[in-house]
């Protein structure tokens, strides 16, 4: 099989400190332009309620179970393995890489991963309970994932388990300078299909979310073009996730059409963003997923986040975080973010929280923190 690589997601994230500058100025006249932007077909929906239904959000995709190996940059270069990039891979790559590191495996840590996964098990550790809609392979790493899924409070459909194929993997190789390269490999996660869409569960869920991942595959593409019309019919808000750079540029059609019509939220990274307007200037950029969506945010590394609520533009500040592993960190912020917003909070708010759960995970290693630091993190900002 083929490779698709791309660079990685930001992972930095940032505390609100007011209303400030962009992190470059764009235009002349400063902020002003930058709060001036509208959403160019409908207005924002103004429901700020705590979530009633049974589930703060309902998401689809890939299921897969990363192992984290510390590696050095030398070894990196030695497996010819583009440093801060995803690839997908096949299963003999995935072993050979392996098999490379042995010596390493004993030190290696093992968990639940995949975007979408990672996220709502975010957001059901903080309080919210959330579900997946994925596939695994009855095999060890299928009995890893499940057993997360559980024992976070993420519900699942999942009663039958395929013994044609394996659970899909991620190899997470990770440098002393935090960054991570991604191998993965969808296995049974690439046959992911319309099948395992659930209606019942979308149409009790507050939000869908749907991870760009997603267009890779054509059979995942048509289940989350499904999932996206199921909640349209609903009255469910969608969010998506560009997820990575890689996905918007070699899959532009296929995302596309993933936010055609428009939806209620779009997640992305700055590069993501550029590579969307297909543009190095932010403005525009920004002024291209407004087309797409009422409301945004997006992530500027080190130099904060931007949120867009659908009448006015915010910058919120970077916050300094000593980061060991960049695994999941835009994982952890979607899902901390759609947490905040079960509980009635406002986009400002929702940014403010997520940006600092990205930048606590970032301090350990694991694709995201465990349900007593999520509670720990709930406390510190909300106080309960």
């Amino acid at each position: 099989m083929g490779s698709v690589s791309a660079t990685r997601r930001s992972a930095r994230c940032s505390h609100h400190n007011g209303l400030h500058p962009p992190p470059r100025d764009p235009t002349s006249d400063g902020n002003a332009r930058w709060r001036g932007f509208r959403y160019h077909a409908s207005a924002l929906s103004t429901d700020r309620t705590r979530s009633v239904k049974p589930y703060a959000a309902y998401a689809i995709g890939a299921a897969l179970v990363d192992t984290e190996i510390q590696v050095t940059d030398a070894e990196l270069a030695a497996m010819n393995i583009d440093k801060g990039m995803m690839t997908l891979v096949d299963l003999a790559r995935q072993r050979d890489i392996l098999t490379t590191l042995s010596d390493h495996l004993i030190r290696a840590n093992h968990a639940s991963g995949g975007s979408a996964g990672n996220s709502m098990i975010a957001t059901a550790l903080m309080g919210a309970p959330t579900y997946m809609s994925c596939k695994v392979a009855q095999d060890a790493d299928g009995d890893i994932y499940l057993t997360d899924l559980e024992r976070s409070g993420v519900a699942h459909g999942l009663t039958e388990r395929s013994t044609d194929g394996v659970t899909g993997k991620c190899i997470v190789l990770i440098t002393p300078d935090a960054e991570r390269s991604l191998n993965t490999h969808l296995g049974i996660s690439e046959t992911l299909s319309t099948d395992e869409v659930d209606e019942v569960a979308i149409r009790d869920s507050e939000w869908v979310y749907l991870e760009g991942y997603l267009v890779t595959s054509p059979t995942g593409h048509a289940a989350a073009l499904k999932t996206k019309a199921l909640a349209e019919a609903h009255g469910v808000k969608t969010a998506v996730s560009f997820s990575d750079p890689g996905m918007v540029k070699f899959f532009r059609d296929n995302m596309a059409a993933m936010v055609e019509g428009g939806v209620e939220l779009v997640f992305c990274n700055e590069s993501e963003a550029l590579e969307w307007g297909q543009c190095n200037d932010l403005e525009v950029a920004i002024t291209a997923i407004q087309q797409v969506t009422k409301r945004f945010v997006i992530t500027l590394g080190a130099d904060g986040a931007i949120t867009w609520d659908g009448e006015t533009l915010h910058r919120v500040a970077a916050q300094p975080v000593e980061a060991v592993n960049t695994n999941g960190a835009g994982d952890m912020f979607a899902g901390a973010f759609l947490y905040a917003l079960s509980r009635g909070e406002t986009d400002l708010r929702a940014t403010e929280y997520a940006t600092l759960a990205a930048a606590e995970v970032v301090k350990y290693f694991g694709p995201r923190l465990d349900r007593d630091a999520c509670l720990a993190l709930r406390h510190q900002f909300f106080g309960d």
